[in-house]
């Protein structure tokens, strides 16, 4: 074919966060999107969501919060390419072609496509109606390790969402679609502090991401991510769910008797800043999810020794001041998310790192925001009645919260890191970002 003849695709290129919840709620597999999404905010929960109500929408039996992180240390990158000279639909996921007709994925799709193709109807004449008919190609990446309970699945589908929207014209609510990809992918629509409500309709319409406050209101928050394995758990977390809403007597107690009113003072925490209530919730959200995943039969084993090393040297960090300093979260992997405040952070750092002495080979221990040098106490030291154990923990990554711009989605690994809340989705402008080139297929370093 003449290269003056040739069809360009149309690309586009998003980020997107990840989110960790202090009141919790499970995730599923994360699948990319065709436009670039500037990457996909990562996402912290505090508060969990474990089970659903509806496996097929997506809707949880209770209500959850979370913490959007920033985007400079974790981050999915989605590029969505489109062009009429596509024969069908393809989807690439760090580095891997994957199935394009994943039930979750094609909700997403469709569901997109169906809102353009409403606008169109509505007579928006903004909106191509040839580009509805073209097929796309979707190439997603993370910068942290997948379905290692480090909430890929939520950055990829937020991510996916947000960039289908910028290739489709579709604006408006879109955290209900993400939703229906991976449950947690809602609250990544948003920075900050994330709620999910559960919705009470049969439909789901109602069961969407609502932001509480946004990552500017908490400025010396922070969050310390400790990576005990990058490994792929060996339960997922749709299937755990699933299980746990089948057998655990536990998790219909904790969505009835417990979490309303959880919701309620983490949310009251939150505007308050209240660091004390935040960390004691948080902690007993997490230890109350793991208890639930324990009461499930057969029993679910996410925590290992190492996490349970990092929950004992918490608790002892803070009886040594006769406060609460610092508070943990464990969502469904080993990996610890510490959340903090930032005159905290260098000595706890140092802790960790005296406690969990890293392997001396050549890697850098601590990524993202830099901590200064301090020295601990011996009296700290004796305090904490711990043996160290070396290369517990691989490194650090230091962050802070995010807010929405579609960027990219941070990542644990086999790591601490230190954290802070962010934004949420935002478009990439500069096309050597694109993950796709110009004959829609993956580059070379995507």
């Amino acid at each position: 074919m003449p290269m003056d003849t040739v069809v360009k695709p149309a690309i586009v290129t998003c980020t997107a966060p990840v989110n960790i919840a202090v009141v919790k709620y499970c995730k599923c597999h994360m699948y990319p999107c065709i436009v670039s999404l500037a990457d996909m905010l990562p996402f912290n929960t505090f508060q969990r969501h474990w089970g659903k109500r509806n496996e097929d929408l997506i809707l949880p039996i209770n209500s959850s919060l979370s913490v959007t992180l920033d985007q400079d240390q974790l981050k999915t990158t989605t590029t969505v390419a489109s062009c009429r000279s596509f024969q069908e639909d393809r989807i690439w996921l760090n580095g891997k072609e994957e199935d394009i007709n994943h039930p979750r994925l094609q909700s997403c799709l469709r569901e997109i496509r169906r809102l353009a193709r409403k606008r169109r109807n509505d007579l928006d004449c903004s909106v191509d109606m040839g580009c509805l008919s073209h097929k796309v190609h979707i190439c997603s990446v993370n910068n942290f390790p997948t379905a290692a309970g480090l909430a890929s699945s939520a950055a990829g589908f937020a991510c996916l969402v947000y960039t289908l929207a910028q290739v489709y014209g579709v604006d408006g609510e879109l955290s209900g679609i993400a939703r229906q990809g991976s449950g947690s992918a809602c609250r990544s629509m948003y920075g900050g502090f994330v709620q999910w409500i559960m919705g009470e309709r049969e439909d789901g319409k109602d069961s969407v991401a609502q932001q509480v406050e946004p990552e500017s209101h908490w400025p010396d928050l922070r969050v310390l991510v400790l990576v005990a394995s990058a490994e792929r758990k060996p339960v997922g977390s749709t299937s755990g769910m699933q299980t746990s809403v089948e057998t655990s007597s536990l998790l219909k107690h904790r969505a009835k008797s417990v979490v309303p009113d959880r919701m309620k003072q983490m949310i009251e925490a939150v505007h308050k800043r209240d660091f004390a209530t935040f960390a004691e919730l948080t902690m007993r959200d997490s230890n109350q999810f793991h208890a639930t995943c324990l009461d499930t039969y057969p029993p679910i084993f996410y925590l290992n020794t190492v996490s349970r090393q990092v929950i004992s040297l918490v608790h002892q960090y803070n009886r040594h001041y006769g406060e609460a300093r610092v508070a943990y979260t464990f969502d469904a992997g080993p990996n610890a998310v510490i959340y903090t405040l930032q005159q905290h952070v260098a000595e706890f750092f140092h802790v960790v790192r005296h406690f969990f002495p890293p392997d001396n080979n050549g890697k850098k221990f601590l990524t993202g925001i830099q901590v200064e040098p301090v020295s601990i106490s011996e009296e700290l030291k004796n305090a904490i009645c711990l043996e160290p154990m070396p290369k517990g923990i691989s490194y650090i990554i230091s962050t802070k919260t995010a807010w929405f711009q579609s960027k990219q989605c941070e990542v644990i690994s086999v790591f601490p890191c230190v954290l802070k809340a962010g934004p949420g989705p935002h478009v990439l402008e500069d096309p050597s970002q694109h993950l796709l080139g110009a004959d829609g297929l993956p580059k070379e370093n995507a």
